[in-house]
């Protein structure tokens, strides 16, 4: 049987590293795909991918802190606060990755090329319109990827905030069972 994400990281809390790293595996493809959109950038791209996972991992080592309840929405929620701090200053923090003492990044430009074909090769979007009704995507875009509130996206989508929670939980919960379904 396949782990959960949220099984991962409560193995990686209890001190298990390797399952950091099939985390890690499995959602690398998502938050790639997800920066690299907003980026245009391969060597800004693999930076906020590192620090993005850097910070999730500080987090999930962390003790005084919940593990999340959606990890992917959690992960994708870092990459978006990663991406905003990077732009804000100029450039991007490797405050997590020196926290964890990891080394630099040292990309080469084979390491560069496949950053930009999976870039190229990732329509986020594209799949979660296949996966998803027109309003559940519109509800989880702007809630997730937007990070909008509840109240704002109700009152753009004429419904309200429950019927916009709704449409979030249920994309939530199509886009886990598809993706655990997958690894």
């Amino acid at each position: 049987m396949t782990e959960s994400d949220l099984d991962l990281l409560a193995a990686t809390r209890a001190g298990d590293g390797h399952a950091f790293a099939v985390f890690y595996r499995r959602r690398r493809g998502l938050a790639l795909a997800f920066l690299s959109r907003r980026c245009g950038s391969a060597e800004l791209t693999a930076d906020l991918l590192a620090e993005t996972f850097a910070a999730a991992l500080a987090a999930v080592l962390d003790a005084e802190r919940e593990l999340p309840r959606d990890p992917v929405a959690w992960l994708l929620t870092i990459a978006h606060n990663k991406l905003v701090d990077g732009i804000r200053r100029g450039a991007v923090e490797a405050g997590a990755r020196e926290r964890l003492k990891m080394q630099p990044l040292q990309l080469d430009d084979g390491d560069l090329a496949e950053i930009e074909e999976t870039a190229a090769e990732a329509d986020l979007l594209g799949d979660l319109a296949k996966l998803l009704t027109r309003e559940q995507l519109q509800a989880l875009r702007a809630r997730v990827l937007e990070e909008r509130d509840y109240g704002e996206i109700a009152s753009a989508m004429r419904c309200s905030e429950a019927v916009v929670r709704k449409r979030v939980s249920r994309a939530l919960r199509i886009l886990r069972h598809e993706m655990e379904g997958s690894t």
